[in-house]
């Protein structure tokens, strides 16, 4: 019997291999491809059009990221605005904060959520915590729509820029996004990975959109090593708050939250970037 290979390709030369042990699902729904697998390396993982999403080994890294770099910027914001992140592990960390009142997820395909909720539960047992609302929309829409002001902080948990995602990579988006935000609100969004030259110009595309028009706006940066390079980045945006100046380390540590990556030595760390990645943002 031959064995079974997920292969992801990460540029023209090169291709990321997992084994694996079964295929769980898969469906074409009228927005993705989505598939579940099991592996002996990575435990499940889920993946869309034929990209990692996902790992159980080292999911954790992604969420815990995305949302405790701003939490410790601003431990007092109470509503929040998820936009993506159908596997839930997003929420998941954000409902960690007794301090948060709203939790709105926007998920275009709600086949992601569901499927997620069956096949990921280690990421998606908090999407019925009683502060969350799903909302199966398109991102993009949402923020056009909603009202000025609304939210404290923004998480663009998306996919790569491409057919579902590409919206939330545009000046338009992050436009809405400013205005959605309050007076001292806070955008993070996926950043890409500025290794491989699609992935670097996409982040630099995104970083020239957002710092022309936040006054602050920083690229941060972890090892995610199921995404391309194992070099990833998040971009913090904000109306008020500097992330490795405002962070209340002490407050945060007080609250005792248990995590796996983050700690306060990383949150000022992480905006210290390479030299080749400051010049490719610089261009």
């Amino acid at each position: 019997m031959l064995d079974l290979w997920f292969t992801e390709k990460w540029s023209e030369n090169t291709k990321f291999s997992i084994k694996v042990k079964e295929h769980l699902y898969s469906e074409e729904t009228p927005f993705q491809k989505i598939d579940f697998f099991t592996s002996d390396e990575y435990g499940r993982f889920f993946t869309l059009d034929g990209m990692v999403m996902i790992t159980e080994k080292d999911e954790f890294i992604y969420h815990e990221m995305i949302t405790h770099v701003p939490m410790c910027t601003n431990l007092n914001i109470k509503k929040v605005l998820v936009i993506g992140g159908g596997d839930g592990g997003t929420v998941r960390e954000l409902t960690r904060y007794n301090s948060i009142e709203k939790i709105d997820m926007v998920e275009i395909d709600e086949r992601v959520v569901r499927l997620s909720q069956k096949y990921l539960p280690f990421t998606s047992d908090k999407l019925e915590d009683e502060r969350v609302t799903l909302i199966f929309d398109d991102g993009l829409k949402f923020v056009e729509e909603c009202e000025s002001e609304a939210y404290d902080l923004i998480l663009v948990d998306s996919t790569d820029p491409i057919s579902v995602g590409e919206g939330l990579f545009t000046t338009e988006f992050y436009k809405n996004c400013f205005r959605v935000l309050k007076e001292d609100g806070i955008l993070v969004n996926q950043h890409e990975s500025p290794y491989y030259e699609r992935y670097a110009n996409e982040m630099k595309k995104a970083h020239e959109k957002i710092k022309n028009i936040f006054p602050i706006a920083k690229v941060y940066q972890f090892h995610q090593p199921t995404y391309a390079s194992g070099h990833w980045l998040f971009g913090f945006a904000s109306k008020k708050y500097d992330p490795t100046l405002d962070c209340n380390e002490s407050a945060w540590n007080t609250l005792g939250l248990e995590t796996n990556y983050y700690n306060t030595d990383i949150q000022r760390a992480a905006f210290a970037l390479p030299n080749y990645v400051k010049k490719q943002l610089e261009k």
